[in-house]
This record gives structure tokens, sequence and C-alpha cells, in this order.
């Protein structure tokens, strides 16, 4: 298998897009996951913001170096060199591009990614919100992703005991406070932005966050130790214990498959019921509006940028039988109906539109009044 080049499809909203990364360190928070005491947290953070951008523009890369995503590559069962192509793809952001006048500010989400993965994995997700008006700002979180590497050359590997259920579990509460740590980043940027972009132009009053996978999981930790996040959104997860005890305050969309799909993908009963199970549990356990989203035939990876990256990832059991397209085009529209109606205030038929949209989506809801 190898994959293709492409193109990410342009966004449907009417921003262009800028990007800019940064490095941050939490003086705070010692690393857990090295044996050094005086190491302290360090994460990679991208933010992708509306922007006016010159059409002539060049743009800005997808993933720099693929060859830090071997891990990712194992735990998919591909050969590690399958991302290699991907050092030539182009987004649709450009680099430091100023500010778009469309608002005052935008509304905030951040993002994290799923385990062994790559701050970049839900570009075309990403790209889509910017596109409409939001500013997004995705972490690497170090040991957690496939490899993240800093401004000074160094490099966090993927530390293997991310694939014990019971480290990571450990480790969730952890993972949010990077979440919450880049909020307070945020805000400060708002406040002044070094780079002279982004001052004055986030609204941390309207914050959200999602995540797929570990991501998931991730993010529902934050909004419970977090209520500055008003919205979340996780996709295709199992809740943990404490999780489901605890429940959730804010708002949150569940995005995920029907048994009968993940049993095609060759999940476990044991997984596919966990899932199912605990996701329901927080989803009915919430004391204002929730949404349980199922998309029959699309695989746990194609919640991400998987569908664009080769056609012959469905073959492989990568993805699912819907089409890679339709797959993104679920996935985000699901997601800007989410938090328009929670962030932006929008009207609820932006979200009962979708079920005349994609009829062969599972819509369940629940109402505040």
């Amino acid at each position: 298998m190898t994959f293709t080049l492409f193109r990410f499809p342009k966004p449907t909203g009417p921003c262009g897009i800028g990007t800019l990364t940064c490095h941050w360190v939490d003086p705070s928070r010692p690393d857990l996951f090295t044996a050094d005491p005086d190491d302290r947290r360090e994460l990679m953070v991208q933010i992708w913001y509306p922007a006016k951008v010159d059409p002539s523009s060049r743009r800005a890369p997808y993933v720099r170096n693929p060859g830090a995503l071997a891990p990712l590559a194992r735990l998919l069962h591909l050969p590690e060199f399958i991302f290699g192509p991907l050092k030539y793809v182009t987004t649709n952001a450009v680099e430091s591009a100023p500010v778009a006048n469309g608002a005052p500010s935008y509304p905030v989400l951040i993002c994290s990614h799923g385990r062994g993965g790559f701050r970049q994995e839900n570009t075309r997700l990403v790209e889509e919100l910017v596109s409409h008006g939001y500013i997004v700002a995705a972490i690497d979180h170090p040991h957690a992703a496939s490899s993240v590497a800093f401004p000074d050359g160094r490099r966090a590997t993927f530390d293997t005991r991310m694939l014990d259920r019971k480290f990571v579990d450990a480790t969730i509460p952890y993972l949010a406070q990077d979440a919450i740590f880049t909020l307070n980043r945020l805000d400060a940027l708002n406040r002044s932005d070094p780079n002279g972009i982004l001052t004055g132009r986030l609204d941390l009053q309207r914050a959200g966050i999602f995540g797929l996978s570990l991501g998931g999981i991730v993010s529902a930790e934050a909004c419970r130790l977090e209520p500055r996040f008003r919205a979340c959104l996780v996709m295709d997860v199992r809740m943990p214990a404490d999780m489901v005890r605890a429940g959730l305050k804010q708002p949150t969309m569940f995005l995920t498959r029907d048994a009968e799909t993940m049993q095609l993908e060759g999940w476990s009963q044991a997984d596919i019921d966990e899932t199912l199970t605990t996701m329901r549990a927080v989803f009915e356990s919430l004391p204002g509006d929730g949404y349980f989203v199922q998309v029959p035939g699309m695989f746990h990876q194609d919640f991400s940028d998987a569908p664009l990256l080769s056609p012959l990832s469905s073959w492989l059991g990568v993805t699912g039988p819907t089409d890679g397209r339709r797959a993104l085009g679920i996935t985000g529209a699901c997601s800007l109906a989410f938090f328009d109606r929670h962030l932006k205030g929008r009207p609820e038929m932006l979200l009962d539109g979708l079920t005349r949209q994609y009829p062969e989506v599972l819509f369940e809801t629940r109402r505040s009044y």
C-alpha cells in the first residue's frame, strides 16, 4: 500500500485559513513520562484561525517529518515507511497570515489527538471549522503522540506504556491538564501575542474541545475538570469508569458507529459493548443538551484524515465501506452544527437539518427545557 498525493478539499466556509505553531512550557508541572524530576511539561500546539489569504500565497505543509509517524503506522499494522509521501502534501492554510476581519473575535476550540497520533490528524475537520469562523488549537501530547519535535531539535517519542490500559487510565487526568494549560496559554496569547497576529482575536468565553479516540477521553476529562469549556465533542471511544460515575455538565455530542459496523471492523464484542455502553451512560446522565450520533459504515479512522490518504485504505480495512468524502462530510457537518449551536447560539434547526442531509445517520438527542 502507498499513499497517493492529495489535496485537502476546499472547506465550505467563507473564511481563509492561517496557521502558526507554538512551543509552550508549563513551569508548574513535572513531565509525568520522563525519569528526570526536573523536566517540565512542554507542548507543541498548532493554531489555525480565520485569515485574509492571498490566493497566490504558499500553503503550509501537512506533516513536515512523516518519518516521525512510524509508531502510528505500527499501531495501524502498516509498514513504518507508509507515511513518507505525506511530506509533499499541502493544506489550505497559510503560515502567519493576517486574521480575517469577519468578526472582532472568534470562538476557540481545542483538539486532542488519538493514542500514537499527531496534532494534524484531523486537519480536514479543523480546516472546515476554521473556515466557518473558529480558532482551533491542536495539541501534540508528548509521549502519547507518535513523536513530537521541539524547536531545539529534541524529540519526545511514543511511550509504549501507553499501550497498557491501566497506565492510560491513570494518565488521562494528566493529559487533560495539557488541554487546560493550552486554554490558559491561549488566554495569555489573546492578551499579547508575541507574533503580533492573534492579540484580542480569541473569544475564550466561547471555548469548546474535541478529540478522537484517546483524544475524546482527554476532551471529556478536560470538560469535567474545567468549566470554561462550554461544549464537548467526543468521537468513537469508551468513557472511563470515573467519567461514567461523575458525568459531564456541558452540552456534549458523542459521534460514533453502530455495533454492526464495529463488528465489521473487527472489534471484539467486549470492546464494542464497553464503548457504546459507557458513551451512552454519560449521554443519558447529561443534565442538559446532548447528542448521541451513530454513523453506520464508518470505521474508527474514518473520523480522522485517513479517508483522504489512499484509495486502498478501505480495501485494507483501515477505513469503512462508507465513501471517504461522505464520511468526512458527516463528521464536519455534525461537528459544525454542534459547536454553532452551543458556542454561537445558532438555531436548533441546524442540527435537525442533518437528519435530512444524511438520512443514514442515527441521531438521538437530549434537550434542556
